[in-house]
């Protein structure tokens, strides 16, 4: 496996996926690995960057965020060129804006896609009116409304 990653090692992620939270102690426990070697593990496996980041898992609807959707983003590319702008540097200005949880660069059809999870539909309004489709290299936009 890559970067030396064995069995042990995918014990401890699995464990991670489900409960980020969990101690080095409480992740011994369900590997039958020492403390030690679970710590120095998930060290290791921080260092060598398989490991990106830990953090929560919101439900963002009991934050009042009910609507999600996802918006098609078709790149003016030609624009973006004039003003020596990649679609990366394009999906770094959306993803700065309120709301957006990602971005991804895609191919087949549309050239990006974000994810959004907003108040209600005033919100994604204003979102997509007044923001999103004002950016520069930005041509058109097409939303999918998540219903499930």
């Amino acid at each position: 496996m890559e970067h030396g990653i064995d069995e042990k090692d995918l014990a401890i992620l699995e464990i991670l996926k489900e409960h980020g939270d969990y101690t080095v102690r409480q992740i011994a426990k369900k590997t039958l690995l020492a403390p030690t070697t679970v710590h120095s593990r998930i060290k290791k496996l921080k260092k060598n960057g398989v490991i990106q980041r830990v953090t929560i898992d919101v439900d963002e609807k009991k934050l009042g965020l009910k609507l999600g959707a996802y918006v098609l983003i078709f790149a003016d590319l030609k624009l973006l060129k004039e003003k020596h702008k990649s679609q990366y540097d394009l999906a770094e200005e959306i993803k700065k804006l309120a709301y957006v949880k990602k971005v991804d660069i895609v191919a087949g059809g549309a050239d990006l896609i974000a994810q959004v999870r907003i108040k209600d539909i005033e919100e994604f309004d204003k979102l997509l009116l007044e923001k999103l489709q004002l950016l520069e290299g930005v041509s058109k936009t097409q939303t999918m409304i998540i219903m499930h």
